[in-house]
């Protein structure tokens, strides 16, 4: 038998091996997760973007489309991610001229027995992507910044904020 003590990383039992976590005797709760993020780019490509004259389009828009779809998807990515059935999910855009960049917020809710932290940033991410790929014929340098957990509700671990 073996004797390891066990893993403070619950995506690991106690011999190293992966595997979903158990949430069957979890107390469904309402669990809300917001994370952030940001895109700098060139000015020119900012006022494109902004005034929405992009040639593929509303960049924003399909952006937001973009993140609220992967925020469903996220059990599909991430591999021993629970899926799990959403409540709300809302995209802010924030544009930043002074730094001409455009700030990502998502929050994800649930009622359930897990977390929706995952889906936020994936969210946030997909999202940003989806700014960059409209954008890249224009400018490849852009950088996607601070990706990042903001805060989280709900659950035995309550709340927290970053």
């Amino acid at each position: 038998m073996n004797a390891q003590a066990p893993s403070p990383l619950t995506h690991f039992d106690a011999d190293g091996q992966a595997h979903m976590v158990d949430v069957g005797a979890k107390v469904e709760t309402r669990r809300v997760a917001v994370a952030t993020g940001r895109i700098t780019m060139r000015p020119e490509t900012f006022a494109m973007v902004k005034s929405g004259s992009a040639q593929k389009g509303d960049v924003l828009g399909i952006a937001r489309i973009a993140a609220i779809q992967a925020s469903k998807r996220t059990s599909e990515l991430i591999p021993l991610c629970h899926p799990i059935p959403l409540t709300r999910v809302a995209v802010d855009f924030e544009p930043d001229e002074a730094g001409s960049a455009i700030q990502c917020t998502v929050t994800a809710e649930t009622v359930g027995r897990t977390g929706v932290e995952m889906e936020a940033l994936t969210a946030v991410n997909v999202g940003l992507l989806t700014i960059y790929d409209m954008c890249k014929a224009v400018d490849r340098g852009m950088r996607m910044e601070g990706i990042q957990l903001t805060e989280k509700l709900g659950g035995k671990s309550g709340h927290w904020k970053a």
